[in-house]
């Protein structure tokens, strides 16, 4: 019996260990969202202060910003994006050549920008986004279940999320991953 006392910590020891080495072997990324096939959340957000919109400032025009109503139809991606986030930067040509190279329609939420920075950014950067809502107090990406920028979500024709990508969109998530996935959507 006293053995088996002895043996005890060693054996926790290497429980935990093991548990340690295993977690490790998870990709921070692959975090399961709860809104997978599900409705994407009711929002309605408007355009960035002092955008502009076919030469006409934004804000007013009716369909101005972007609400959940523009997101049944066709398959889209909502990317969640600010001008201080320094991956944003990073995925930017993915996002532009998706959206004006491989057919896929991208809606933004700027969150919690400035507006002049924002706008300062989509000029310098180009705009890829058929609409930006503007998210200044961050609590629609809340719902969305965003818990940093950039995040990207797949939603079907029926306005349902069918994929997140936490962090950067690379080229080789494109390929494998969203414009696969777009393909099964659209012919589905």
């Amino acid at each position: 019996m006293r053995r088996l006392l002895y043996l005890l910590p060693f054996l926790l020891f290497i429980g935990v260990g093991v548990a340690f080495f295993l977690g490790f072997e998870r990709d921070p990324r692959d975090i399961p969202s709860a809104l997978i096939d599900k409705p994407a959340p009711t929002f309605d957000l408007p355009a960035i202060p002092g955008q502009m919109v076919q030469g006409q400032p934004a804000q007013g025009q009716p369909g101005a910003g972007l609400s959940s109503a523009k997101l049944a139809g066709d398959v889209t991606l909502v990317n969640v994006f600010a001008s201080w986030c320094i991956p944003c930067k990073a995925e930017h040509p993915v996002i532009t050549r998706l959206s004006r190279e491989q057919g896929v329609t991208v809606y933004g939420i700027n969150y919690k920008d400035k507006p002049e920075d924002a706008l300062t950014w989509l000029s310098r950067n180009g705009n890829p986004y058929a609409a930006i809502g503007a998210d200044q107090d961050g609590r629609v990406s809340i719902d969305w279940g965003v818990y940093g920028v950039p995040e990207s979500y797949l939603i079907d024709r029926k306005g349902r999320i069918r994929f997140k990508h936490v962090g950067p969109l690379t080229p080789q998530v494109v390929e494998e991953q969203i414009l696969p996935m777009v393909k099964h959507l659209r012919q589905g």
